[in-house]
């Protein structure tokens, strides 16, 4: 009988792609507590970013609602932050029903010392100064115990690189081992008369891919996937845009391909122990049985698949994230994989249900507990996401997918993509062309536009979809309505 209410940690990694875990099939890198804590519970297989950048994709876990109703459609043109106009936060609702909440690491609200619901935030930012005489509490903490003369960027490596190289400093000063050591400080001065909702947000894998020099040269040293090209990549293959450091597109060398992949499955791997740390205190002090305890990335990384890098695409590499949830020994027994669509705004009320918290009505997302416990009656045919300009017009987009087929727009070329993700998980093969994928390809199609629609955006029109060409950035009113703080539905 659940007769106490549940602790709840929320682990989230940064730009992690989802085929970089054990549990999820890969058997090069070693993910030992995150395979260990997916055999406790459920292991989400298709489980997508509503918009693959940071801000957008945070504001939708956050407040449960889409990116239309958040206001943010990515990180580019006539976007904005994530500010504190939203309605009803998770954090916010925990803490108005008596929870202790406590925000660790990376948040990306705006400004940077926003609360957003939490009752406190211990704050890694990743070199961010957007505000006046802001100063991170990771590197002001980095600056107090360093042991020499360097800075927390003085490996070289900007923060949206491909390059690549062991972390310059000791390996305690790294990021992920600060993250996890502020997480356990905080449980240990918590309010003990109040259960807690810890978020603990790692600032990597995300570049720069700077993993200890372990790890990196454990990675260094094997055979790893080499990226997958598409049949319809050769656009991406642009030899300008591949000379800068920061490049978004571009073919590298397979020297220095395989280095950044081994910096980040190194960068992944020190996160797991890390993790592993959190999850022995957890254990040592008898919290396990009563925590939620939930795992997943905001959004991938492409790592060079079909000439790409970074994130915001609708591929794979940067949509396709891993989730992990482990409800409280409460509930019984879970499913240990779950095969249903879900999106970072079912997190909000999944959490909130566990709990025993009313959900907003402005919330967008669906409890995914009755998926865990085997219930999947009535649960979505598929997810939606989208992203702004960002790099160049070209890469904006639109997509959907149920995790076994997934259909692309991109509205300023006004082009489509269609592809079988059974068959061709990797996206080698366009099928938008095939004879026999015609009603596949219609049946998709249909299926954005009646997501679009209701926008009165442009966007669609008796005729279908309309190409955005030459228009003016798509911004949702929404946006301003939030910075007034005045959102409505």
């Amino acid at each position: 009988m659940r007769n106490k209410r549940p602790n709840i940690v929320l682990i989230m990694t940064d730009q992690q792609r989802w085929d970089t875990l054990g549990c999820y099939g890969n058997d090069c890198i070693e993910t030992a507590n995150l395979d260990w804590l997916a055999s406790q519970g459920t292991v989400f297989k298709h489980a997508y970013t509503p918009s693959p950048s940071c801000v957008p994709a945070r504001a939708c876990l956050m407040t449960g609602m889409n990116t239309w109703q958040t206001g943010i459609l990515g990180m580019g043109a006539g976007q904005g932050g994530m500010g504190t106009g939203f309605p009803h936060t998770l954090p916010g609702e925990l803490a108005k029903a008596g929870y202790h909440t406590q925000g660790i690491g990376k948040m990306h609200f705006h400004p940077q010392r926003s609360l957003n619901g939490f009752h406190h935030t211990v704050l890694d930012e990743s070199g961010r100064v957007e505000d006046p005489g802001f100063v991170s509490d990771y590197k002001r903490w980095f600056d107090q115990h360093k042991t020499g003369d360097y800075g927390i960027t003085d490996h070289g490596i900007d923060w949206n690189s491909w390059m690549a190289r062991p972390y310059h400093a000791p390996e305690f000063l790294h990021p992920s081992n600060w993250t996890v050591n502020e997480s356990i400080a905080f449980l240990e001065r918590r309010d003990p008369n109040q259960p807690f909702f810890l978020k603990t947000s790692f600032a990597r894998p995300h570049s720069p891919y700077d993993a200890p020099e372990f790890y990196f040269n454990l990675y260094l040293n094997k055979q790893l996937p080499m990226p997958a090209v598409g049949d319809w990549a050769e656009r991406h293959d642009d030899p300008v845009e591949s000379r800068k450091p920061f490049a978004w597109r571009g073919k590298r060398s397979e020297k220095e391909i395989h280095r950044a992949r081994a910096g980040y499955y190194g960068l992944i791997h020190h996160i797991d122990h890390q993790i592993g740390r959190l999850l022995m205190y957890l254990n040592k002090n008898g919290l396990m049985d009563n925590t939620m305890i939930m795992f997943m990335s905001d959004h991938g990384d492409m790592l060079g698949d079909h000439h790409l890098w970074r994130k915001t695409y609708a591929y794979e590499g940067s949509a396709h994230i891993p989730m992990i949830v482990k409800l409280p020994a409460s509930f019984g027994r879970q499913e240990q994989i779950v095969e249903e669509p879900v999106t970072l705004q079912d997190i909000m009320p999944t959490v909130l249900e566990a709990a025993g918290v009313s959900v907003p009505d402005c919330v967008d997302g669906s409890s995914m507990v009755n998926l865990m416990l085997g219930k999947s009656d009535g649960w979505r045919s598929y997810v939606h996401g989208e992203h702004s300009t960002c790099y160049a017009e070209e890469q904006e987009m639109q997509y959907l997918t149920d995790g076994k087929m997934k259909y692309v727009w991109l509205p300023r070329l006004h082009e489509e993509q269609l592809f079988d993700l059974e068959s061709d998980p990797m996206e080698l093969c366009d099928l938008k062309a095939h004879p026999d994928k015609q009603q596949e390809l219609l049946k998709w199609r249909q299926r954005l536009i009646d997501e679009l629609a209701p926008r009165n955006a442009g966007l669609t029109d008796e005729a279908g979809l309309v190409s955005q060409a030459g228009k003016p950035y798509l911004i949702s009113p929404y946006y301003k309505l939030r910075t007034e703080a005045k959102v409505g539905r």
